[in-house]
């Protein structure tokens, strides 16, 4: 295992104290924003000096490069968008805090998913459709890094999914938007224009987010080992244990112990100068 190192702006001082604690005998140079320390060494400071330089960092399979996956697996809202969308729906109704509160409970696996998205969607009955569209156009940005990570990965020839716990209104604009070759979340049901404050079909929570890795995984013949997950929140932990490589973006505490990776300091086109 190789120890890189990688930020927006790496800082050669904080570099050159993480090669010294970990021992590495040399430093590599893999991208301008990434380093791999050679023959580094497990220490139980090295996430606390990481950090206090501005790094991140990763243990990475010696030799393993970008063309080795074939399949990347991402989360919407939080990771690869700045919002959490119904926290933002929400706000047209002036319940924005109310629906945040258990938004925040669900992501840090304080509640069940299920149970806090029907209490949040309930909430929604009677709002105007087009406030969805609002909260596309106004309020939802990408989150840095974005473009560039899906520029690089189709590039490299690796398939894409987005799954999310979020609202089909999003993803499916994002899929086109971005290129990605899956889209999956949960659909909000719709009469007379106005949100019902239901949920149509099967609800995509944690275990439905892994389902989905997994079968797309098994159509493409892929191995676990070649399939890349990223998300931010408690529901993505059956997703990353399912990846062989696991991309926690700035994470809720209870996802730190199933990632690979905590990305922090950098965009999420860091997944690319992880591996060159």
């Amino acid at each position: 295992m190789n120890l890189v190192v990688l930020a927006e702006d790496v800082d050669s001082i904080a570099l050159k104290n993480v090669a010294k604690l970990t021992g590495a005998s040399e430093i590599e140079q893999i991208t301008p924003r990434s380093f791999r320390l050679v023959a580094a060494r497990r220490h139980p400071d090295l996430a606390q000096a990481c950090a206090a330089g501005g790094l991140d960092h990763a243990w990475v399979p010696d030799g393993r490069q970008l063309r080795d996956f074939g399949l990347f697996v991402t989360d919407m809202d939080s990771t690869l968008i700045n919002i959490e969308c119904i926290d933002e729906i929400a706000d047209m109704q002036g319940l924005k805090a109310q629906v945040a509160a258990i938004t925040e409970a669900a992501m840090q696996g304080e509640i069940d998913f299920r149970e806090s998205l029907a209490r949040r969607v309930s909430l929604l009955a009677g709002l105007p459709e087009s406030a969805l569209e609002a909260v596309y156009v106004h309020r939802l940005q990408l989150n840095p890094g974005a473009e560039r990570l899906m520029k690089g990965l189709q590039r490299a020839g690796i398939r894409t999914m987005l799954v999310s716990g979020g609202f089909t209104y999003f993803t499916d604009r994002l899929k086109q938007r971005l290129g990605f070759d899956h889209a999956h979340a949960n659909e909000l049901e719709v009469i007379d224009g106005r949100l019902s404050g239901r949920v149509l079909g099967e609800i995509v929570d944690g275990e439905a987010k892994a389902r989905h890795l997994q079968r797309v995984r098994d159509e493409l013949g892929l191995k676990p080992e070649q399939v890349i997950a990223a998300g931010d929140g408690a529901n993505d932990i059956p997703m990353l244990s399912a990846a062989g490589f696991g991309i926690a973006f700035h994470p809720k505490p209870a996802l730190r112990q199933a990632a690979d990776c905590c990305i922090e300091h950098s965009g999420l086109d860091g997944v690319l100068d992880l591996f060159g």
